[in-house]
């Protein structure tokens, strides 16, 4: 991927999930009920604090009222983990293993 990833659209839907848009045009739905660990993250487990998660406009990340945000590319991985297309990428950013380069 040449080019630097930006969240451009989200949308809650419920239970802990956004569907996203991100500037290369691809749009998925994320899951972040595991991923409320931490000082900043956890206060995000009361359902309407992170119903509150918005693309902040200046840095163009998922961000809520308490300061949290999250990494596009984090979000993009977990938006699509399972496209084997990208399988080397997330490689590359860290997300998987080098052994589950194809």
């Amino acid at each position: 991927m040449d080019i630097i990833l930006h969240v451009t659209e989200a949308r809650y839907l419920g239970d802990y999930q956004f569907d996203l848009t991100f500037n290369d045009g691809r749009r998925g739905v994320v899951n972040l009920s595991q991923s409320l660990h931490g000082e900043m993250f956890e206060p995000l487990q009361d359902r309407a604090l992170f119903a509150q998660g918005r693309v902040d406009p200046e840095l163009r990340v998922l961000a809520w009222p308490n300061g949290a945000d999250l990494a596009p590319e984090y979000l993009y991985f977990l938006a699509f983990k399972d496209d084997s297309a990208l399988h080397d990428q997330f490689v590359e950013w860290g997300y998987l293993p080098v052994t589950a380069r194809r």
